[in-house]
């Protein structure tokens, strides 16, 4: 086990200890901390034929609640940019300090930065926006070993569900710089991608930041998806590959029209 890895799972130990859970805006504590969370009991399969005929459209309520919460904090944000990446990420590590750069860049440039609030990337992005003076946003998302929004944060919303989260994701920003990261990582990126590719958003700049880390990932894209007819070569166009800051920076900037 790596040592990110094992802080991971320090950090998933502890907060059973703390017995704390944060479901959206609620904040559940001992015995009152629920085993799965709003997501898993909306995707769970119903266990009887028409048991979610008394659930589910009650859900409606609360996923509209959060899009409205969502929208009306967010909606006066600055020109931004979600910035994605691992929350095992060490502190004082490279790829810390450079996730503390990108968001320092970024919000230099005028844009506020969009993370999903975590330690790691996450925080290393929105420590770099708030020692800047920019706007520093974390989106949080209840999971069953909930850390909190980092303490650079200035604006926080935490959501219950994924998809809400992840509609404010693109919905609010120009663009994605996209640091080494995860599953969750890849998931926001290859969204974005299809997205783009589909043409449900346009003019949105895609940036693969840490040229070792991604490297495989867009060979394999090139040769296997590509190379078997998956994929179109112009579908290459979707993003850029760079190691260098400014370079990203100018990227989002140019494609955004922010220059």
């Amino acid at each position: 086990m790596s040592p990110a890895e094992g802080a991971a799972v320090t950090n998933a130990e502890e907060a059973r200890a703390r017995g704390e859970q944060r479901m959206g805006p609620v904040t559940r504590r001992r015995g009152m901390v629920q085993p799965t969370t709003t997501d898993q009991r909306l995707l769970d399969s119903p266990q009887g034929p028409t048991e979610w005929v008394h659930q589910d459209p009650w859900r409606v309520m609360r996923i509209q609640s959060e899009f409205v919460e969502g929208f009306g904090t967010l909606a006066e944000l600055p020109p931004a940019i979600s910035v994605f990446g691992s929350a095992r990420i060490p502190v004082g590590s490279e790829d810390y300090e450079h996730g503390v750069r990108v968001g320092r860049a970024l919000a230099e440039a005028g844009f506020a930065v969009i993370t999903g609030g975590g330690p790691g990337a996450m925080e290393a992005a929105n420590k770099g926006a708030c020692e800047a003076g920019g706007v520093s946003v974390g989106l949080g998302i209840e999971l069953p070993f909930e850390q909190g929004l980092n303490e650079y944060v200035d604006i926080g919303v935490n959501f219950r569900y994924f998809f809400v989260r992840k509609t404010m994701f693109v919905k609010y920003a120009r663009g994605f710089v996209v640091l080494p990261g995860g599953l969750g990582t890849l998931d926001e990126l290859f969204e974005a991608l299809t997205l783009v590719q589909t043409r449900k958003v346009t003019r949105f700049p895609i940036v693969l930041f840490g040229t070792s880390y991604w490297k495989g990932l867009v060979d394999w894209v090139e040769s296997t998806l590509i190379g078997s007819g998956r994929a179109a070569e112009k579908d290459l166009e979707l993003f850029h590959l760079t190691d260098d800051v400014d370079e990203a920076v100018a990227l989002v900037s140019k494609e955004t029209g922010q220059n």
